[in-house]
Parts: structure tokens; C-alpha cells; sequence
């Protein structure tokens, strides 16, 4: 068997990030990006994606010298589905539902992804982020999402 001087999972997993937050960031170029005082609408998808690159950076750098175990990657179906189901039930309940109860609801379930979690600490989680998101975007940035959808006849 052949001695591997590097991680092959810390590689590729900085390969993947340097690669998106690389795409991002030339998309965002395709946009007025303006200065930080006067933010156009490609500055922020710009500044995320040089962000996203340089921890993908971070991450292959770590992997340098630092060989692989022995251990076979075997990937938690649970997690990855609950993240899809997540973000496909955000986007298909959010006017219907309202910001509230799918921010807790999502919240909720992404935290179940991970069996490390308990869904006691899954209930917190959800109740603190549905609050701070709720403060966030609702009231302080004043996204016109209703709090409660009509689906819930409220």
C-alpha cells in the first residue's frame, strides 16, 4: 500500500469550497459591485465567495502532511436527506406556512441531521434561531414575509 503525504478528504473538501466560492465570486463580477460605503448588488455575493476560497485554501493547507487513516468514509444518508428535505420545505412553505413556523420547523429538523444532537437541543436551537432570524430579518432588515402564513388561518 502506497504512503500518502496528504488528506485526501482535506483536499478535495477544500478543493470543492475554493471551487464555489471561486464561481461565486466571478458571477458576482458580472454585477455592479460598488465601494463598502455604497454596496452594489455583486459586493456581498463577492466578498462571501473570496471567503468561501480562502477557507478552501485553509482547509487543502491542513491536509498537507497529514495523512489519510485508514477509516472508510461512509456518508450519513440521515443527515443528507434532512438537509435536502430542509431546504426543499423552506422553499415550498415559506408563503404559506409563514417566516416563523419554518424557520423553526427546518431549524428544528437540521439539527436532527446530526445524531450527536438531542432533540431536546434540537427544540433550543430551533427556538433561538427562529427568534434571532425573526429579529433579523423580519424587524431589523424588514423582509415583507408575514410572520404566519394563511395556511395557518392566522
Amino acid at each position: 500500500m502506497a504512503v500518502s503525504y496528504f488528506s485526501t478528504k482535506d483536499l478535495v473538501s477544500g478543493g470543492i469550497f475554493v471551487v464555489a466560492g471561486a464561481y461565486f465570486a466571478l458571477e458576482a463580477l458580472t454585477y455592479e459591485v460598488g465601494t463598502a460605503f455604497r454596496m452594489g448588488p455583486g459586493f456581498m455575493p463577492l466578498f462571501l465567495g473570496a471567503v468561501l476560497t480562502g477557507l478552501g485554501i485553509v482547509v487543502a493547507a491542513g491536509g498537507w502532511k497529514k495523512p489519510d487513516t485508514d477509516e472508510r468514509f461512509t456518508p450519513s444518508w440521515r443527515g443528507i436527506g434532512l438537509i435536502i428535505g430542509v431546504v426543499m420545505f423552506f422553499g415550498a412553505t415559506i408563503r404559506g406556512l409563514g417566516f416563523v413556523p419554518v424557520v423553526f420547523v427546518s431549524s428544528f429538523a437540521a439539527a436532527l441531521s446530526s445524531r450527536l444532537n438531542s432533540p431536546l437541543f434540537a427544540v433550543l436551537l430551533a427556538i433561538t434561531l427562529t427568534v434571532m432570524c425573526t429579529l433579523i430579518f423580519v424587524i431589523g432588515l424588514g423582509m415583507s414575509v408575514p410572520w404566519f402564513g394563511p395556511w395557518l388561518g392566522m
